[in-house]
């Protein structure tokens, strides 16, 4: 049987029609035959996700992932499925683990809201970095893998795949701080001087160096999809934040659990020699070697603009907690999370 993340019912706040489901699907899935079974993954905090199974016309029952808007008023820039499904429809022509997709709905009325279906990729999702159950070697090859395919995502030519206009090109940390102020400071419910300090200091201190390519945008280990018995990624999920950019701040973004103290994402406290996981220097040494770079400058300011980003993510989630149609009922502790990601950045650069 295959391994998937945990699921359960749909939430009440999250139920859709499912006959209209079943009907758009008999008239837009090649093969679907009916059968339709629909349960809610129990994790994420954003757009939705859903575990479909259903008959297909070789005879047997295949699984699907659907994933869609949250319901209620949204911020106009955000959960746009649309976009994920088009760029892991584009990386499916390279070397970048992606689950094959397989249609997208822009017409609301069907259930509700946009939605994307794509096959069901069994594996493992290792949310906790201590990995329980898993080796030393297993952990540095399941660590070693993130980090190539990390690497293999900044090397693909965005035109190459039909990506040139996914993103503006160059400038991409000026643009995402100002979007992500506004975007903290539409969705405030308290003060955090960190957040105001970032958003005054980060726009005058950006570094000259300035490449674009694809970037997943939160790109961490609770975000693939590794193997169901070998160490090693067989999905990227979650490109919900992706888009052209610099590929210093997901480098940056994937090692902020080095820097966050509590587990399961956050993992400073670790004895990484016991756990056979490389340290921060030596992970990013390795994306140095595979991308062809000798070192990073200003290191500490993508972390900093990294964990800025985090925190306005982390209001957004605590404000949808607040109106009740956010997909994870954890959201409503996210204030918290926001100042202290905040703090985190601010003494970083200070």
């Amino acid at each position: 049987m295959p391994i998937y993340a945990n699921t359960v019912p749909v939430m009440e706040r999250h139920r859709f029609d499912s006959a209209a489901l079943d009907r758009y699907l008999s008239r837009h899935l090649d093969g679907y035959r009916g059968g339709l079974e629909v349960s809610q993954f129990d994790s994420g905090h954003s757009n939705p996700t859903f575990f479909l199974a259903a008959d297909m016309s070789d005879g047997r029952r295949h699984d699907f992932v659907l994933r869609k808007k949250p319901p209620g008023k949204l911020v106009a820039s955000a959960h746009q499925v649309d976009r994920e499904f088009r760029v892991i429809a584009a990386l499916a022509r390279t070397d970048v683990p992606v689950a094959p997709a397989r249609l997208l709905c822009t017409d609301e009325a069907v259930i509700g809201q946009m939605f994307y279906l794509m096959d069901a990729v069994p594996g493992r999702v290792l949310v906790d970095a201590s990995m329980p159950g898993q080796s030393r070697a297993e952990r540095a090859a399941i660590f070693d893998s993130m980090n190539d395919v990390l690497a293999r995502l900044h090397k693909v030519d965005p035109a190459k795949v039909g990506l040139a206009d996914y993103g503006r090109s160059g400038q991409y940390i000026a643009r995402q701080v100002a979007r992500w102020s506004r975007q903290y400071a539409e969705l405030k419910t308290e003060d955090i001087p960190a957040m105001d300090k970032l958003s005054a200091w980060l726009p005058e201190h950006i570094p000259s160096d300035d490449p674009t390519t694809i970037v997943h945008g939160d790109y961490r280990l609770g975000n693939l999809i590794v193997h169901p018995t070998e160490p090693r990624v067989v999905a990227v999920l979650d490109w919900e934040l992706s888009t052209l950019g610099h590929p210093l701040c997901d480098i940056a973004y994937n090692c902020l659990g080095y820097h966050l103290p509590e587990p399961p994402h956050g993992f400073a406290k670790a004895d990484f020699a016991r756990l056979g996981l490389p340290t921060e220097e030596e992970y990013v040494a390795a994306y140095c070697r595979r991308t062809g770079r000798a070192s990073i400058a200003h290191w500490n300011y993508y972390l900093a603009f990294s964990l800025f980003r985090l925190a306005a993510i982390a209001q957004g989630v605590y404000r949808r907690g607040l109106q009740g149609n956010s997909s994870n009922p954890e959201s409503i502790k996210m204030s918290r999370s926001a100042r202290e990601r905040a703090e985190l950045a601010w003494s970083l650069v200070s």
